[in-house]
């Protein structure tokens, strides 16, 4: 089995060593192809103005100074357009992908790149608690990625679907259970801006989540990985409301 590796938060992160080990464990036909810097929050971007570089790093290691979604392409239509690669693998992502986080990530957009492509796509985060990202414990991922991955792999999957993993900030002896879950909905007002000022008084802004836990109903992302377990959840490249569509429909009409 051929796999391709990517992340978001750039070639040198703790989380795409993590990652390696973990596809080392499936497979001794690895690739990596990932970020040259960090490209969180990039979601689905592609870069169009703009050449892209990339950079060889030893024999099956590239990094791309472009986005995730850029390094995937790379990766398949490029580095290996002679035998693609059977499973894109995208994270291990510093801190959750969670809820409306799938929105903005990178990680999942690696993913989705993958499944656009034809290729079976899993993205992977590790959360970590109060302490911040010094405390991530990549140990858990590490030591469930490879099973959790071997479970998904012998499953039929449905078209256009990509799997969410969500490892909770847990040593690996300490995880409750993985579940499958549904994606949640964070409180409402967790985006914060900060403002500040330079040394010439002008003001400049960042934007920052809130670190506080949003209120949770049981079966979704967020529950599982607030108590402790692994959370699983099959996403869908088709955006469409269907419930909405088919009440459109009717007062609407089709067309015909």
């Amino acid at each position: 089995m051929r796999i391709l590796l990517t992340n978001d938060d750039g070639i040198d992160s703790p989380g795409l060593h993590a990652l390696r080990q973990i596809a080392a464990e499936l497979s001794q036909d690895v690739w990596i192809v990932a970020p040259e810097t960090n490209q969180s929050g990039a979601s689905h971007s592609l870069t169009l103005h703009e050449p892209l570089r990339l950079r060889q790093i030893d024999e099956r290691a590239f990094a791309v100074r472009g986005t995730p979604t850029d390094s995937v392409i790379m990766g398949v239509r490029h580095i290996l357009k002679d035998k693609g690669p059977d499973l894109v693998l995208s994270g291990v992502n510093r801190g959750a992908n969670m809820a409306e986080d799938v929105t903005y990530s990178g990680t999942i957009a690696g993913a989705f790149e993958g499944t656009i492509l034809g290729i079976r796509s899993i993205a992977l985060s590790q959360a970590y608690g109060i302490e911040g990202v010094k405390s991530t414990k990549w140990q858990t991922a590490i030591a469930h990625g490879p099973g959790l991955i071997r479970k998904l792999l012998a499953l039929e999957w449905a078209p256009f679907s990509v799997m969410n993993i969500n490892f909770p900030d847990r040593e690996p002896d300490d995880v409750v259970a993985t579940v499958v879950t549904t994606q949640g909905k964070r409180d409402p007002g967790l985006l914060q801006i900060d403002e500040r000022h330079d040394t010439w008084g002008n003001p400049y802004y960042w934007l920052a989540f809130e670190r506080r836990r949003s209120t949770t109903q049981e079966g979704t992302d967020l529950w599982a990985v607030y108590s402790g377990r692994i959370s699983v959840t099959p996403l869908f490249l088709d955006l469409t409301h269907q419930g909405m569509r088919e009440a459109m429909t009717r007062e609407i009409g089709s067309g015909q």
